[in-house]
């Protein structure tokens, strides 16, 4: 008698991790395929080129996707919409688009919200550069930026991009 209470008991107590994981597994949301990203962020650089373009500007797009609630790696791809770099001119040291953009996207992968947003002062690396937008989705985050012309400019070019990845996702 009590071999078969102990036994009901095991089995149920399995029944309900079973359960659980079950449970959890279908809450917890997938994160993007690699194919699938990449032929989202082809989309959104394309869009992003569309409205440099649109606004007549050059510059560099870049687009990240951090898989989980705090940024610990992500899945890149840029494009260079007309030229990567400004040439110096008199007292301009010139400039470099990839890097800024990239500088962009790591203050937001920090912050979790636009770049320029004043959450915090910049850290060493950052600058608080406007143009950059970050959205929040079920599997991770997404992080656009733009560099190559106006703050506001930039960020209507990555709200193009960010837009794009949004609809897919």
């Amino acid at each position: 008698m009590k071999t078969r209470f102990l036994v009901s008991v095991v089995l149920l107590a399995i029944g309900l991790s079973i359960s659980a994981k079950a449970a959890y597994a279908a809450k917890t949301p997938k994160p993007v395929s690699a194919k699938k990203w990449e032929t989202l962020a082809d989309a959104a650089l394309a869009a992003m080129k569309q409205r440099a373009q649109e606004l007549k500007m050059t510059g560099v797009a870049q687009v990240s996707y951090a898989e989980g609630d705090t940024v610990q790696g992500w899945r890149s791809r840029m494009a260079v919409v007309g030229r990567m770099t400004a040439d110096p001119s008199g007292s301009d040291k010139g400039s470099n688009f990839l890097a800024i953009a990239y500088t962009k996207a790591g203050e937001m992968a920090d912050t979790k919200e636009n770049s320029g947003g004043g959450k915090r002062p910049p850290l060493t690396g950052e600058f608080g550069w406007p143009g950059g937008a970050v959205a929040r989705i079920p599997s991770g985050y997404l992080i656009v930026s733009f560099s190559g012309g106006k703050g506001e400019d930039d960020f209507k070019v990555s709200q193009a991009g960010l837009e794009v990845l949004k609809a897919g996702l």
